[in-house]
């Protein structure tokens, strides 16, 4: 791919506009680790995109355009690839699964991520999916019945961990049924030591561990236990089934499946690549599914006649039920996805994207080698009202199949309401490597905002204005209280 424009002069990196560093430092010490993407996103503001700054001496370019976004994201993985440290990080904690692996690798890892996360097998696992959903409401039912605030970011963590471990591995952890679960508190530790260490100037824990590294790492040996043990009763389980049936049966989950490949005459799979797609998928089922709806309690909590409007709906869907009774009513309900795909629109979960190209390519009339590093900011496109009309307004109904009808043919007389461009939207990212999560994302999301919203009414039990986006590789709330009342 060339993007150059015919005529115009070609750039070098070194030619792009840059914040002031210093020597040896850069611009590390004006970027700290939690809201770093929000200097990116300043930056990009006062200097405009493409601009450069650097890791110590390592120069990362940055760029905000979302065509150029989604043109890179076709090439992958075979012109681009995810930010190298990414990977090499991932590999040393044994999670350099589907969501990191490069190459070759990814393609028969992603077939049969893709056949776990398919429709077809989420809706026959909607059972357990209303299940845990109705264990969460229980949850929160005997926290509204007792006065207390609810850590919401913390009981959908709790969630997204037991529907992704039981929906992946057949096992179900119950994280909301039991107040300290050891699983979900080490899986908490992963991305944010992922972050500092790719933020890291050079690989200290190589030479030296402080306090918190060491904790890390004896949490990820038990992770890595726990995850060895999975394996062992999924084959045990295979194997005991298969002498029943006196053959092979289908794997019933994604582990079965990578199992029954890893375990084929000739595979080339090993049991530690099972072990880092195992990891991989708690993670990645864990934060961002939970983050998107955390988010969108922050608009819900203080906007009571949105929050009305929102119940109205779904207890229309649910009618008697305490939660959503059956896959056919679920996709129903539009307006509880809505809230949270606006959310982060707003607050977007994955503020940035990060590559580089594995050959030299020029990209709007700039000279990148192999290799150079390459961050696509997320939140300027979503901002822009090019691409969504008053951006800046929380507005669920721009993602209502009505509200764009609406506006691609207005009534006869009236003006056109305004931009909606879908394609400015990249939290799934884009692509060949597009998220193989994000069916199962809406369905976790209109389940539990539709079941929250017709059995309670919630309350900000903080002021709006001291939460914050923390980034540990996902950008977080920093808090998300809440005080529920039962309808």
């Amino acid at each position: 791919m060339n993007a150059a424009s015919v005529g115009a002069a070609l750039r070098e990196v070194g030619d792009l506009p840059s914040p002031r560093g210093l020597p040896l430092l850069g611009n590390l010490h004006q970027l700290p680790p939690a809201t770093h993407h929000l200097t990116l996103e300043r930056w990009a503001a006062e200097l405009g995109t493409p601009y450069v700054f650097r890791f110590a001496t390592t120069p990362v370019t940055v760029w905000s355009d979302v065509e150029l976004s989604h043109a890179v994201m076709r090439e992958r993985p075979y012109r681009y690839r995810r930010y190298a440290p990414i990977e090499n990080i991932l590999k040393e904690f044994g999670c350099n699964g589907l969501f990191s692996i490069e190459g070759a690798a990814w393609e028969p890892q992603r077939r049969l991520v893709m056949q776990a996360l398919s429709i077809p097998h989420i809706k026959a696992f909607y059972p357990t999916l209303a299940a845990i959903t109705e264990r969460l409401r229980m949850r929160w039912e005997r926290a509204a019945r007792n006065g207390r605030v609810v850590d919401m970011t913390d009981d959908l963590k709790r969630f997204t961990v037991d529907v992704t471990s039981a929906l992946a591995f057949g096992e179900d952890p119950n994280t909301l049924e039991n107040e300290r679960v050891l699983i979900q508190e080490q899986l908490a530790m992963l991305l944010p030591m992922l972050m500092t260490r790719v933020n890291a100037p050079f690989a200290y824990w190589h030479y030296v561990k402080f306090p918190r590294d060491r904790k890390f790492d004896e949490a990820m040996n038990d992770v890595h236990r726990h995850i060895r043990e999975l394996m062992s009763r999924a084959r045990a389980r295979m194997r005991e089934e298969a002498a029943i049936e006196a053959c092979e049966t289908p794997p019933r989950n994604l582990l079965e499946a990578m199992l029954a490949l890893r375990d084929a005459p000739g595979s080339g799979i090993t049991d530690d690549e099972v072990a880092a797609n195992v990891l991989t998928m708690l993670v990645a089922g864990e934060e961002t599914t939970a983050t998107s709806i955390a988010w969108a309690l922050l608009f819900l909590g203080t906007d009571d006649a949105l929050q009305t409007r929102v119940a109205a709906d779904a207890r229309r869907v649910l009618g008697a039920s305490a939660v959503c009774p059956n896959y056919a009513a679920m996709r129903e309900l539009d307006l509880c996805e809505a809230v949270c795909t606006e959310a982060s629109r707003l607050h977007p979960v994955a503020p940035y994207l990060s590559f580089e190209p594995l050959e030299e390519v020029r990209l709007q009339n700039v000279r990148l080698p192999a290799g150079t590093k390459m961050f696509m900011l997320n939140r300027p496109a979503m901002m822009d009202p090019d691409n969504y009309a008053d951006p800046q307004r929380y507005d669920p109904d721009r993602w209502l199949h009505e509200h764009r009808q609406a506006q691609a043919a207005p009534p006869e007389g009236t003006a056109q309401r305004g931009a909606h461009e879908p394609r400015a939207y990249l939290q799934f990212g884009a692509g060949p490597r597009v998220c193989p999560g994000r069916h199962l994302a809406a369905v976790e999301m209109r389940l539990v905002v539709s079941m929250l919203t017709a059995n309670f009414t919630a309350q900000l039990a903080t002021n709006p204005a001291d939460i914050h986006e923390i980034c540990t590789f996902t950008a977080v709330p920093s808090e998300m209280p809440m005080r529920l009342a039962l309808r």
